[in-house]
């Protein structure tokens, strides 16, 4: 089954084209990397998938249904983005972990959300500890913890190995493998070589178009 098509996706900006013509099927499931030279339009491509940018020309369709008649909340519930740079808010990891309860007006779930840390090498002090004393490794792994809390059925990862030492690294990979064995689509833009060798499905964006399959 299809969970993406793209059909003739374009977006352009007032300075130039971003996206050409992209059209690609992503299966349900799959894990697809996407990689391509600084500037191509692979962070744009995650960000039209996502639902953050409409597309300028095409369609887009979600199991199916163009995602223009998708309700906007229910389907960011289901499409999970993580961002290069991980986006924290609040004063405490506490802060951020109440938040996927708070949408969902469900009551926090402090065991649930422990056991989810402990997955990413996080223990029970990271709960309290404030943001501004985490390292950058130890906020993309709390973002990430954020997101998954309530798994969705996809998840799109825009480089967030980037930066990462090779312990953060090899956790990451092995809780991402995970959720991809629990039958999480995972779409992700990595530059990492290793990342790149070992790709199940590899595609590559070259000034805005789809160079290969």
């Amino acid at each position: 089954m299809k969970i993406f098509e793209l059909d003739n996706l374009g977006l352009v900006s007032p300075e130039k084209i971003i996206l050409e013509e992209i059209s690609l099927s992503i299966e349900k499931g799959e894990h697809l990397t996407i990689t391509g030279p600084s500037g191509s339009g692979k962070s744009s491509l995650l960000k039209v998938l996502a639902g953050l940018v409409s597309p300028s020309s095409g369609r887009l369709f979600y199991q199916g249904q163009d995602l223009e008649d998708l309700d906007p909340v229910s389907y960011r519930r289901e499409v999970s983005y993580c961002f290069q740079q991980p986006v924290l808010f609040g004063q405490t990891v506490r802060d951020n972990m109440a938040f996927p309860f708070e949408i969902r007006q469900i009551l926090f779930d402090q065991k649930k959300v422990l056991a989810a840390l402990a997955r990413l090498d996080l223990g029970p002090e990271f709960l309290e500890k404030p943001i501004k004393e985490l390292s950058g490794g130890e906020k993309q792994r709390v973002a990430l913890v954020r997101n998954l809390l309530f798994e969705p059925k996809v998840l799109l990862l825009d480089e967030v190995s980037s930066g990462l030492d090779e312990k953060t690294k090899t956790l990451l990979r092995t809780f991402l493998n995970d959720l991809h064995q629990a039958g999480v689509t995972l779409i992700e833009v990595t530059h990492d070589q290793r990342e790149i060798e070992e790709a199940e499905h590899l595609v590559t964006i070259v000034e805005g178009r789809l160079a290969h399959e």
